[in-house]
């Protein structure tokens, strides 16, 4: 369910116990989080997807682009306020 995540970790050669590390919760927590055995929370998912340095939707596989927000409001949204 969350394959992205190791393979983000991976990628950047960290073990799980690092990322558990930098979380605050135990290396058997973390390995569930990857396998799917266990949902992450919200707020992990804005620290993961900050460390990094994707988007929240990447992490979750909702989009292939793992580009970040910009922050800014298309103009369909603009138009509506």
């Amino acid at each position: 369910m969350y394959k992205r995540i190791r393979d983000l970790r991976e990628d950047k050669d960290l073990t799980q116990q690092t990322m558990a590390d930098f979380l605050n919760i135990s290396q058997t927590t973390y390995s569930r989080y990857e396998n799917g055995s266990l949902d992450i929370p919200s707020a992990v998912l804005i620290k993961l997807a900050d460390f990094h340095k994707v988007s929240i939707d990447f992490i979750l596989g909702q989009t292939d682009n793992s580009e970040r927000c910009t922050g800014k409001k298309n103009s369909m949204q603009n138009k509506a306020l």
